[in-house]
């Protein structure tokens, strides 16, 4: 969260400031980014650039705190994943051949931003598998951070509902946690 400064900050990202409009994007789009991938692993970075668009062209018609703006923007691509999926439903998207793949230029550092990542396609992965409701109420609680009644308007959902929801999510992936193989060590030969 970006604390004090928030309202400065917004007020500058909406009088057209680019950098201050950069600091709110990296403050969420992390968060962001993992929840539209938990739903729409194939479109996730898709999802969230339509977000950011309409953030930008509302974004002198919100007015709020800081908790208020960040339920504003899951909310947004909330709305822009249930259209990503209801236009999949009706038109099946076409793959793009291998081939037209082979010369796309690599980031910086491939090898760091795997490893920066990895722990956090871990988790996500794990909250996927969840009942659709129970990863969504736990990815806008724990990911983005969102309290119960912003997840409650989000989701159409009463908040005892989101509560019950998340602590059922929570149970299910601890008992999962506990119930996963162990990983162990090398066997070393006796010598």
């Amino acid at each position: 969260m970006i604390g004090p400064s928030f309202p400065a900050l917004l007020a500058a990202a909406t009088n057209g400031d680019e950098q201050a409009f950069g600091a709110l994007w990296r403050d969420l789009q992390p968060a962001l980014l993992r929840y539209l991938n938990a739903f729409a692993p194939s479109a996730g970075e898709d999802l969230a650039s339509e977000t950011w668009l309409r953030v930008v062209r509302a974004l002198d018609s919100f007015s709020g705190d800081e908790r208020a703006f960040r339920a504003w923007v899951f909310t947004v691509a909330r709305h822009r994943a249930v259209d990503r999926w209801r236009r999949t439903t009706r038109h099946h998207d076409e793959l793009v051949p291998l081939d037209a793949l082979t010369n796309l230029p690599a980031s910086d550092d491939p090898a760091g931003t795997a490893v920066d990542v990895i722990s956090s396609q871990a988790a996500v992965a794990q909250i996927a598998t969840l009942p659709p409701d129970q990863a969504e109420v736990v990815l806008l609680r724990v990911v983005a951070g969102l309290d119960v009644a912003e997840v409650a308007a989000i989701t159409g959902k009463r908040p005892g509902n989101v509560r019950v929801l998340a602590h059922r999510a929570l149970r299910r992936l601890a008992q999962q946690l506990t119930e996963a193989p162990r990983v162990q060590g090398p066997v070393r030969g006796r010598g």
